[in-house]
């Protein structure tokens, strides 16, 4: 597939390479011409220099047939009105913008442009090492009626079966990674000491879901 992205800094010029060795057709967008040096010598797709919400920088980038944009570029208001553009005007389906500001992020999250918040993504990563507790909310969906979260299992639930534990939270277990790998658990899963669980849920359920997780199975 055809994909745009706005920004060659370390983000979009990572995003090129892996998508370019994958043998997709990349284009890069940066206002810089300096910032395709970023890019790997075997790089084989285009480069466009301009204004990542131009809309002739981004006809130039082949937005017209782009399956997917994703704006990772320094600057917020140029992310999120490029992200806009490639969606409303140029109907691109799959278009995902990083903003600094978490708040902003909400709000267009909820305009339904999925959005990446750098500075709230690192620091509930830091806040999850030091204190692995409750439920980290990895995504929800633009109606706000469903989350995915990683949640922390207490130690009561170390050797259950995993089919038991979304039962008894009335949640779907997504995945669970274990060791660094992600996998679908099946009627055979236990959990395991370490497994990182990720449940969906309402987000009005999460309290009672993660006093279930951390207290482990009800007694009868």
């Amino acid at each position: 597939m055809h994909v745009v992205i706005l920004g060659c800094g370390r983000v979009g010029s990572l995003l090129a390479d892996d998508l370019d060795a994958l043998g997709h057709s990349v284009a890069v967008v940066d206002q810089d011409a300096k910032s395709f040096r970023k890019l790997r010598p075997d790089f084989s797709g285009i480069t466009v220099k301009g204004v990542g919400f131009d809309r002739q920088t981004l006809e130039n980038a082949g937005i017209e047939r782009a399956h997917a944009f994703t704006a990772v570029s320094s600057g917020d208001n140029t992310n999120i009105l490029a992200a806009r553009v490639a969606r409303e005007t140029y109907g691109v389906e799959n278009v995902v913008a990083r903003i600094y500001d978490p708040r902003r992020a909400e709000v267009y999250q909820r305009l339904g442009i999925p959005t990446v918040a750098t500075v709230s993504w690192t620091t509930t990563q830091i806040m999850r090492a030091l204190l692995p507790l409750g439920a980290d909310t990895e995504y929800t969906d633009p109606t706000g009626t469903m989350a995915l979260a990683e949640v922390h299992v207490g130690p009561l639930w170390l050797g259950k079966r995993s089919r038991d534990l979304a039962e008894a939270t009335g949640a779907r277990i997504a995945f669970v990674t274990r060791y660094g790998a992600a996998f679908l658990p099946d009627e055979r899963t236990v959990v395991q000491d370490g497994d990182l669980v990720h449940l969906l849920f309402p987000p009005d359920r999460r309290d009672e879901i993660e006093l279930i997780c951390e207290k482990g199975p009800v007694r009868s």
